[in-house]
Formats: C-alpha cells, sequence, structure tokens
C-alpha cells in the first residue's frame, strides 16, 4: 500500500467477501484504484477450468449450486485462489482478493492459516464483508446477466433462504454496505484504509 511516508510499512492483502450480487468486485476496484494492488478475483482466474471441469463431471457450465460443485470443484477454486495470493506474498505483494468467501469467513482456523502465512511472507490481512438489501442484490445480479446466477434468479425466493443479511466473519473484519442508499464505496474504501494501523515492513 502506498503511504505519505518514508517509512516502509507492511503490504497488505485484502480478502473480499459476500454473497453474489453484493458488490465485491465493484468494491475491489475502487481499493484496487486507490492502493495500486493488484485484483485476483476468483472468478476471473478459474472460471474456464470450473466450466470444463463440471461438464466433465456431468454438471452445467454455470451450475454453482449442486453437490457435485460444492464438493469437488469449489475447493480447487479456492486453492488456486490462495495460492496465487500466496506467490504474490511471497514476493513482498499485497493483492485484493475477491470471492463470496461466506464458508471460508465462519472457519476461525482457516482465517488463522491463511493470516499466519501471510504474516510470515511479510504481508498483513484484512477481512472485508461486502454486503446490501436484497433489492439492490437483485438489481446486480440481473444487471450483470451471468449465466452461473440463473438457477439464483429463477429461484430468487428460494435462494434468499441462505442469504443471512446479518452475516459477519467470524474474525476481526471490515463492514461495506454497498445499497443503493449507502455511502459511496470510495468513501468508505478510504476511512478503511486511514483506520488500518501502520505497520513497519520488516527489514
Amino acid at each position: 500500500m502506498q503511504t505519505a511516508s518514508s517509512t516502509p510499512r507492511m503490504p497488505r492483502t485484502f480478502l473480499i467477501g459476500g454473497y453474489a450480487g453484493s458488490g465485491k468486485s465493484e468494491f475491489s476496484r475502487v481499493l484496487s484504484r486507490l492502493t495500486g494492488s493488484a485484483i485476483i478475483d476468483k472468478d476471473t482466474i478459474t472460471r474456464p477450468a470450473v466450466e470444463r471441469l463440471l461438464e466433465e463431471l456431468g454438471q452445467p457450465a454455470f451450475d454453482r449450486e449442486s453437490q457435485t460443485y460444492l464438493d469437488q470443484v469449489r475447493p480447487l477454486e479456492y486453492e488456486a485462489l490462495l495460492s496465487t495470493i500466496q506467490e504474490n506474498a511471497e514476493v513482498g505483494l499485497g493483492t485484493i482478493g475477491s470471492a463470496p468467501f461466506i464458508r471460508e469467513f465462519q472457519d476461525g482456523a482457516w482465517i488463522d492459516r491463511v493470516r499466519t502465512r501471510l504474516q510470515e511472507a511479510g504481508v498483513g490481512l484484512t477481512l472485508v464483508w461486502v454486503r446490501c438489501d436484497t433489492s439492490t442484490m437483485l438489481t446486480y445480479l440481473k444487471r450483470r446477466g451471468a449465466a452461473r446466477d440463473s438457477a439464483k434468479l429463477t429461484g430468487w425466493a428460494d435462494y434468499l433462504v441462505g442469504v443471512n443479511l446479518d452475516y459477519q466473519p467470524v474474525a476481526d473484519h471490515v463492514i461495506v454496505e454497498n445499497s443503493e442508499s449507502s455511502e459511496p464505496l470510495k468513501n468508505q474504501a478510504a476511512r478503511m484504509l486511514a483506520a488500518i494501523s501502520t505497520e513497519v515492513k520488516p527489514a
């Protein structure tokens, strides 16, 4: 992260989580512009392989709901995402990792492992949960028109049964509000960055 101080600061990785349509990608872009950090989006780096694997497993390429996807494909997506983040950390670079992280942010041991590995490489970690109301979420999903959202949109009421609007990660985190009536994301990102404690980069 760039700072005005001449003192070297510890680079930082941000993990940006949230339900589909919450605005994770939008906030990641805002944060990237403010920090200069690269965005590593789970869907961007894994989608072609995920779609091919799902077809090989007899599932539709856009499946994101079946037990086949959840048990056999999803873990590989997150493994690829975290490996890429860690590879950057090993050369002293903080990044912005974007994915739902719904299971992961409820797993304290998982968070501790990620944090420890990053810290060993001299990189700090901030968890961010992006949330919005369901009407804004539906608007975002319709607007992006992604095939992977089709099951959610056709069974919207059923999908919402599994959406916890009060969800929060089990470890220290930052909440970003992204409903239509919320404060601009740039303002929230700037305030988050200002509040992060200054950490001296290890020599």
